[in-house]
């Protein structure tokens, strides 16, 4: 992941970020479906999400705008899920969600400034430089 945030044009850290957010894990977790990351990418391994209406098994699968993210019918009812969704707070930009049909859309790829976490990744970018 690295290699390819050095390889886009602008901030190296920026970019990095803006990789992992774009993850189909990281992106279940933001919608809600998921209290935590683990347990997001859990659901996207054992075959409870789709994207773009086929079941998808990959966490690191990275997302384009546009991309639908949901929870396939038969998982809709899992306790996992039901409670994450109850817990949920405020929504975040980059990600819309229908809590009707349990199905979210990657608007776009965050800026820096979007992303809630205090993460200081030129300290990530030094490390992997070395």
């Amino acid at each position: 992941m690295f290699v390819r945030a050095s390889a886009l044009k602008g901030v190296t850290g920026e970019n990095l970020l803006m990789l992992c957010e774009s993850r189909l894990d990281n992106v279940v977790f933001r919608l809600g479906l998921a209290p935590t990351r683990d347990a997001a990418r859990q659901l996207v391994s054992h075959k409870h999400i789709t994207l773009n209406g086929e079941v998808a098994n990959i966490p690191s699968i990275t997302l384009r705008p546009g991309d639908k993210v949901g929870v396939r019918e038969r998982s809709k009812s899992l306790s996992t899920i039901q409670n994450a969704l109850a817990s949920t707070g405020a929504g975040l930009d980059w990600v819309s969600f229908d809590r009707n049909s349990m199905e979210g859309t990657f608007v776009n790829s965050p800026k820096r400034e979007q992303i809630p976490e205090n993460i200081k990744e030129q300290l990530i970018v030094e490390l992997y430089s070395k």
